[in-house]
């Protein structure tokens, strides 16, 4: 997760919304292996994590 996130943060940060910033608090909120999931393309977000914004900041995170 780490690494996934470091990488996208060194990248993106300066260009980050209110609404990233938001957005990512949230998917920071699940637990680290079901984060994984998401990140790798195992399991896709759902319930109060599958949203707009942060299937488009996972696609972001999986591309890197």
């Amino acid at each position: 997760n780490d690494l996934i996130i470091t990488r996208f943060l060194d990248q993106y940060e300066t260009e980050l919304t209110d609404t990233d910033v938001s957005a990512l608090s949230l998917l920071f909120e699940m637990s680290d292996n079901d984060l994984l999931d998401v990140l790798l393309g195992r399991t896709e977000p759902s319930g109060v994590y599958d949203t707009p914004d942060i299937r488009r900041l996972v696609g972001i995170m999986q591309k890197l």
